[in-house]
C-alpha cells in the first residue's frame, strides 16, 4: 500500500498516495487545473503546458500532470504568474490553430475555445506563418482537419496505447510537427479500425465523425420515403449529456419523443435486434459446443472459442491483426445490421411498403458503425441494411437544429414490433453485457432454469477491469443437452483493443482456453464509444453503465428468448434460429485485410 502524503493546494490540505501527480491530487479535491493533453490512466506527456502550477521552492513553473507530489508541498494553481503563463501558452496554440469557430461542428464542445474564455483570451496576440492545412475525408467514418490540430497528442495515445493500432503519431520536430498517418498519407491508406477514440479525445475539431446529418434531413423531407430510426442501447444513457444533463441520466422516453418530432415515420429500437442477435448467436454457440464435444475423431468441429461479432471496430481489427481467428468470430451480423435486414424484409412485408422506399437511420455510440453500414456484404435483402448512421453527438445536433427543447419533452414509447425488447438487450451497451445477455438465454435453454446469479447479473464480467473471466458448471436434466452436463463453461470479456490483443495472443499461444469470448472495441463498451458525448472518463463510464443496468432491472422481461416480438418474428417469417432464411438475412462472413 502506498504511503499517504500530505500537500497543500491553494491553502487546502490534501492527502493522496505517494506517486500521485499534482494534477491527480487536485482533481480528487475538486480543484480544476486546465489541460489539453492529459488522459486518465496513461503516462503524462506535458505536451500542452497548460497545467502549469507554482510550487514553493521551485525555480520555474511546473507541469501538474507530470510532477509527483512530495510531503509538505505548497502548490498554487491560480497565481498571477500562473495565469499569465497559461494565457501565453494558449495564445501561442491559438496562433497555429486554423479554423472559424462560428462554423466548426465542435462549437461549444471545443475545449480550446472553452479554455480561451476561461483564461481571458479575447483577441489574437500573434499572427504570422501558419502550418499547411490538410483535410482528409478518405474514410467513411472519420474526417481530419490538420489546421485545427494543436498537437496535444491525445489522439496518439488513444490510437497507440488504448487501441494498440498506431495509425496516428507525431512526425517532424518543433513548428514542423504533424500529427497523422505515416508519411502524411490519408487515413484510408493505413490500418485504422474507424473506432473514433481519436475523435472522442480530440480537444478541438481536428478529428470528427463524417456527418450524415444532411442526408438524414434530405430523407426526412422527402414525402416519397418511409424513414425509420433505430437507437442503440448506449444512446439512452448518454444523449442527455448533449443537453446539460448529468452522465447516466436515462432519457429513453424523451429521445423517442424527440425522434418523432424530427419527423421519423417509425421509432424503433436496436434493442429488438440485440434480442434477435442473442437468439442467433446463442444457438450458434450451442451448435459449436455440441460439435466440439460430441463430434467423431475424424469430424472437424467449428473452432472454439467463439467470439462475439457486434462490435465493428473489433471485427476490422481481427481482419487486420488476427485473421487466423476469423473462423472463430460468430457469423451473426451486428444488431444494427440485423435490424436493417429485418426492416427491409419482414417489416416492409408486414406494412405493405416497397423496401426500396424504406430508409433505415441508425443512432449509434460508434463511428465504426458508419464503416460497417457501408460494407458490401451488408445487403442480403437486396438493399443496404442500413442507409445512414448518426452518432449520439450528431443526434444531439440534429435535435438542436430542429429547435426542440429536449429537457422539457414528455416521454413516449417505441413503436411495435421492432421497438419491443428485453433488459438483456439493454446491457449490450456495457462491457460484459453481450456475454451476460447470451448466458441468460443459453443457460435457461440448456437447464430449464434461470441463470443462478444475483439478480441475473454475472458480476465477474461486469465493471471496468480490462480483461475479465468467469466460469459456470452446467447442471442439466434436459436430454437434448446432456452432453453439456458437468461441463465448466469458461468465458472471457475484453474491452479496448490493446487489451483484446493481449487476450487473443494468450489464446493463440495456448495459455488461455475459453468457450465464449466477448470483445468490445471501446473502453467500457458501447457506453464509451467514439461517437458518444465528450469527455468520457471512468467516472462518466461508470455513471452510464449504472444507468444501463437500471434500465435492464426495470423491465419485466430480462432474457432475449422471452421477447414476444422476437417469438412472433420467428413464427411469422424466419422459422427458427440458424434456419435457412435467418442464415441468409442475419449472418455473414469476414475476410483478411492487409496490415499497413
Amino acid at each position: 500500500m502506498n504511503k499517504e502524503i500530505t500537500i497543500h493546494i491553494n491553502n487546502k490540505t490534501i492527502t493522496a498516495p505517494q506517486g500521485t501527480t499534482i494534477l491527480e491530487a487536485a482533481k480528487a479535491a475538486d480543484i480544476s487545473i486546465p489541460t489539453l493533453c492529459y488522459l486518465e490512466h496513461y503516462p503524462p506527456l506535458g505536451a500542452c503546458r497548460l497545467c502549469l502550477v507554482e510550487v514553493e521552492g521551485a525555480k520555474t513553473l511546473l507541469t501538474a500532470c507530470s510532477t509527483p507530489i512530495a510531503e509538505g508541498m505548497m502548490v498554487t494553481t491560480n497565481s498571477k504568474r500562473v495565469r499569465e503563463a497559461r494565457k501565453t501558452v494558449l495564445e501561442l496554440l491559438l496562433s497555429e490553430h486554423i479554423g472559424d469557430c462560428r462554423f466548426c461542428t465542435r462549437g461549444e464542445d471545443c475545449e480550446l475555445q472553452t479554455l480561451a474564455r476561461r483564461l481571458g483570451v479575447e483577441e489574437p496576440q500573434w499572427t504570422g506563418e501558419q502550418p499547411k492545412t490538410v483535410v482528409d475525408v478518405s474514410t467513411p467514418a472519420l474526417e481530419r482537419d490538420s489546421g485545427k490540430c494543436v498537437k496535444c497528442r491525445r489522439c496518439v495515445t488513444a490510437c497507440g496505447e488504448i487501441q494498440g493500432i498506431g495509425a496516428l503519431f507525431p512526425q517532424g520536430r518543433g513548428y514542423s510537427t504533424v500529427i497523422g498517418p505515416a508519411f502524411t498519407r490519408p487515413l484510408s491508406e493505413v490500418t485504422c479500425v474507424q473506432c473514433g477514440q481519436c475523435a472522442a479525445v480530440c480537444p478541438t475539431g481536428a478529428i470528427t465523425e463524417v456527418s450524415h446529418i444532411p442526408q438524414v434531413w434530405d430523407a426526412l423531407d422527402d414525402p416519397e420515403l418511409h424513414v425509420v430510426v433505430q437507437t442503440a442501447p448506449a444512446i439512452r444513457a448518454a444523449l442527455g449529456e448533449c443537453f446539460g444533463l448529468p452522465p447516466g441520466t436515462l432519457v429513453t422516453g424523451k429521445m423517442v419523443t424527440a425522434l418523432r418530432k424530427l419527423g421519423f415515420d417509425a421509432v424503433f429500437d436496436t434493442d429488438f435486434a440485440a434480442d434477435l442477435t442473442i437468439m442467433e448467436e446463442g444457438t450458434e454457440l450451442l451448435t459449436r459446443l455440441q460439435a466440439a464435444l460430441t463430434g467423431g475423431p475424424d469430424e472437424k468441429a467449428p473452432p472454439l472459442p467463439m467470439f462475439t461479432s457486434c462490435s465493428p471496430g473489433w471485427v476490422k481489427y481481427a481482419e487486420h491483426y488476427f485473421p487466423d481467428f476469423l473462423p472463430n468470430i460468430s457469423s451473426c451480423k451486428s444488431p444494427q445490421q440485423m435490424f436493417g435486414a429485418v426492416a427491409k424484409t419482414y417489416y416492409a412485408k408486414k406494412k405493405g411498403i416497397d423496401p426500396a422506399k424504406i430508409v433505415v437511420v441508425s443512432v449509434m455510440p460508434c463511428t465504426a458503425k458508419k464503416f460497417e453500414a457501408g460494407r458490401p456484404e451488408m445487403n442480403a435483402s437486396g438493399f443496404s441494411d442500413v442507409d445512414y448512421v448518426l452518432t449520439t453527438r450528431e443526434l444531439g445536433r440534429l435535435i438542436k437544429q430542429a429547435g426542440i427543447d429536449f429537457v422539457s419533452l414528455e416521454e413516449s414509447s417505441m413503436d411495435a414490433p421492432l421497438g419491443i425488447s428485453t433488459g438483456a438487450a439493454d446491457i449490450f451497451a456495457n462491457t460484459g453485457g453481450v456475454m451476460e445477455a447470451a448466458l441468460r438465454t443459453v443457460w435457461e435453454i440448456v437447464t430449464g432454469t434461470p441463470l443462478p446469479t444475483e439478480n441475473l447479473h454475472i458480476k465477474e464480467v461486469a465493471g471496468l477491469k480490462g480483461i475479465k473471466e468467469a466460469s459456470l458448471t452446467v447442471e442439466t436434466t434436459v436430454k437434448e443437452w446432456e452432453f453439456l452436463k458437468g461441463v465448466e463453461l469458461k468465458v472471457a470479456v475484453a474491452h479496448g483493443l490493446s487489451r483484446a490483443g493481449t487476450l487473443l495472443s494468450e489464446i493463440r499461444e495456448g495459455r488461455k482456453n475459453y468457450h465464449f469470448v466477448e470483445i468490445m472495441t471501446c473502453p467500457g463498451g458501447c457506453i464509451g464509444g467514439g461517437g458518444q458525448p465528450r469527455f468520457t472518463d471512468d467516472a462518466v463510464r461508470q455513471a452510464r453503465i449504472a444507468a444501463i443496468y437500471r434500465e435492464d432491472e426495470g423491465k419485466k422481461l430480462r432474457a432475449s428468448h422471452l421477447n414476444p416480438a422476437i417469438i412472433q418474428l420467428y413464427e411469422e417469417y424466419l422459422g427458427k434460429p440458424l434456419g435457412e432464411k435467418s442464415h441468409h438475412l442475419l449472418h455473414t462472413i469476414y475476410h483478411q485485410r492487409e496490415l499497413v
